[in-house]
């Protein structure tokens, strides 16, 4: 029963996509303050004060507020959409405005879950290529905010995706994923670097490369070229209609991990050759 099995799917997408929400919110505040205590505790190797303490923050703890009035989110105030909805976007404490991203980021993911039902019903198949949407829709808005692909995501996506081809679970033999994986990494490697070497400066961050192998884990090397032909053509056209409407940030970026987040996501709901009919190829 596709119906069902991708209803049940998306109602789990609308749960993790919540959990998405905090995830996108709070990981790279957490990275800012694990380099912090590394920089504190180099300083004070010398010093016989040791470092003061913090109060944790985790994606467990403290519990969500809001960030201009400080009301604690209560448990019937984050439900999946509904809860926007019945509050009409805005704080219960305060009434200011809340992102329109959060019910998007909620509905998106119940919407690739529920694609991944219908397509392989109630499996271990269904169930990686879900993981495999969360973690790539958590990473393009993670890098799309602060262009930071972190290692806690990246990297065992890569793993994820060499053990999903090892169990035959990502319809994708062992020996491509592998190729896929050291390809994806050293294709992005090589351009950085020559593009280093031709200008002095970096067109992109290692983040890019760790992505790009993960999707080369994942749907094997054929797939690179019309992978990173998608993500170069749609970013380089989204880059330049920012800079038309004096929409680039500070330094003129353009973060490259959503839009391989974005062929990723296409080739698993489409399949890796149809992105080349997409871009008329």
């Amino acid at each position: 029963m596709p119906v069902l099995d991708a209803a049940l799917l998306g109602l789990l997408g609308l749960l993790v996509g919540s959990f998405l929400n905090v995830v996108i919110h709070r990981l790279p505040r957490m990275m800012e303050l694990r380099w912090a205590a590394e920089c504190a505790q180099l300083q004070n190797t010398s010093d016989s004060d040791p470092a003061p303490a913090t109060a944790p923050f985790n994606l467990m703890v403290p519990r969500s507020r809001c960030p201009h009035c400080g009301h604690q989110i209560r448990w019937f105030e984050n439900i999946p959409v509904l809860s926007y909805a019945a509050l009409q976007g805005r704080c219960a404490g305060c009434s200011a405005p809340i992102s329109t991203r959060y019910p998007l980021i909620e509905l998106l993911n119940a919407g690739l879950f529920a694609w991944c039902g219908w397509r392989w019903g109630l499996t271990a198949t269904a169930l990686a290529w879900s993981g495999f949407a969360a973690a790539v829709l958590a990473l393009a808005a993670i890098d799309w905010d602060t262009t930071l692909l972190p290692d806690d995501i990246t990297l065992p996506l890569v793993w994820a995706g060499l053990v999903a081809a090892a169990l035959d679970l990502s319809g994708t033999s062992l020996p491509q994923a592998l190729w896929g994986a050291v390809g994806g990494y050293l294709s992005l490697w090589l351009v950085y670097w020559g593009f280093k070497l031709a200008t002095g400066k970096e067109g992109m961050g290692y983040g890019d490369f760790k992505l790009f192998a993960a999707l080369g884990a994942w749907f094997g090397w054929p797939a690179l070229v019309p992978m990173i032909l998608m993500a170069s053509l749609i970013g380089a056209a989204v880059g330049v209609g920012m800079k038309v409407f004096s929409q680039l940030r500070e330094g003129g970026y353009v973060p490259f991990g959503p839009f391989l987040a974005l062929a990723g996501l296409t080739a698993m709901v489409f399949g890796p050759t149809s992105i080349l009919a997409t871009i008329g190829l």
